[in-house]
């Protein structure tokens, strides 16, 4: 075989906190043992991409190439590795499933301990960087980095999916489309019947929507301070769309009187400390559940009444929607290729790769759901 070598290509680089990105080009080093080479063809722009570049995500070193809802071909793979060969379609994996430890073992978690909440992810599992920039090494983010037009990941955080997907819609299942979706169905395990609420209804809440619809939900209630975001999330299934500013009394006094004693199930999809506690409250005293979505901001404390919970209230977390992400994705990429779900009408706006900051001015100032850039 001959030897692999190095790939130069373009990605976007974030050489600092608080800068735009800066489109590059790169050096990609070529996968070692139980790593994989992939080309990504499509990639989302999603809220936690923007944490990176605020600098609000634990344990983050710069330069980086951030990005971490792609889709693409691997183009070639390092020696150990069963899972893909070259040629396959995938979907690299920002929550990696190694298989093997306590958490993989165990079916009632999916936070597998290699996961960057145990483990950084920074740089490749044996120190070393695979990227590199005006001769400088560049940092991995989650192992992913779908920002970069190739990119090389450890087996343990890509996942083959079915040969004719379209790459550019299935990247949605990356991230956003499956921890919406799984929030739903997984975590708060929504029953035929029941009533949600849905606090923040960007692409990751309206797949809450999608989650909350296909599993029976009679009432969904969209919550947003843009009222841009309403008509998708009716579209989705959402049966009515509150904006907190048009009442003068807080949004969870509104929620218990239009449901009487709170909702049996509400999903906090913005990452505020505030909304977190509101979505609490609004859950039904005696049997809801509050389940918490969005990314919460670096360091924050969350200060509540106990008595909350005292009466019965669940409060749960939800990582990339409860899924064991290389068993699953790729059925939920089935799923979608069986019509189940549609995601795509979360797809917003698709946008050629150099206007990768176009896209997050779109995401920051609210006017996009998913903007999907293509290479």
């Amino acid at each position: 075989s001959t030897a692999l070598s190095v790939i130069k290509c373009k990605a976007a680089v974030a050489w600092e906190v608080d800068k735009p990105l800066s489109i590059e080009e790169v050096e990609v080093a070529p996968p070692k043992a139980h790593e994989v080479r992939v080309k990504i063809v499509a990639t989302g722009i999603c809220g936690t991409d923007d944490h990176v570049l605020k600098g609000s995500i634990p344990n983050i070193d710069y330069p980086i190439i951030p990005g971490h809802e792609g889709a693409g071909i691997v183009e070639s793979i390092g020696e150990g590795v069963t899972c893909v060969k070259p040629g396959d379609k995938v979907i690299p994996l920002c929550l990696p499933q190694c298989g093997e430890c306590s958490f993989c073992l165990n079916p009632d978690t999916n936070c597998c301990l290699k996961t960057h909440l145990h483990e950084s992810q920074n740089l490749m599992p044996d120190k070393t960087s695979r990227f590199t920039c005006k001769g400088k090494a560049i940092h991995h983010f989650l192992w992913i980095s779908t920002f970069s037009e190739y990119t090389v990941m450890p087996d343990s955080a890509i996942a083959r999916i079915d040969d004719d997907a379209p790459l550019d819609k299935v990247c949605l299942f990356g991230c956003g489309f499956s921890t919406g979706y799984g929030a739903a169905i997984n975590t708060a395990k929504v029953k035929p019947g029941s009533t949600c609420a849905i606090f923040g209804l960007g692409g990751v809440g309206l797949s809450v929507v999608v989650g909350c619809k296909s599993a029976g939900a009679s009432r969904i209630i969209g919550i947003d301070i843009n009222k841009d975001k309403f008509t998708k999330a009716r579209e989705l299934g959402a049966t009515e769309c509150i904006n907190p500013q048009d009442f003068k009394k807080p949004i969870q006094e509104v929620l218990l009187e239009m449901t009487g004693h709170g909702v049996d199930y509400s999903f906090e999809v913005v990452g505020h400390t505030d909304t977190m506690v509101a979505a609490l409250v609004s859950c039904h005293m005696g049997s809801g559940t509050c389940v918490l979505v969005g990314t919460p901001p670096l360091g924050s404390q969350l200060s509540f009444d106990p008595l909350l919970l005292f009466t019965g209230r669940t409060w749960k977390g939800c990582l990339i929607g409860g899924w064991k992400t290389k068993d699953s994705i790729p059925k939920l990429v089935s799923g979608y290729m069986e019509k189940k779900f549609n995601p795509d009408v979360l797809i917003t706006h698709t946008l050629p790769f150099d206007k990768i900051n176009e896209g997050f001015e779109l995401l920051q100032s609210g006017k996009s759901i998913r903007s999907i850039l293509l290479y």
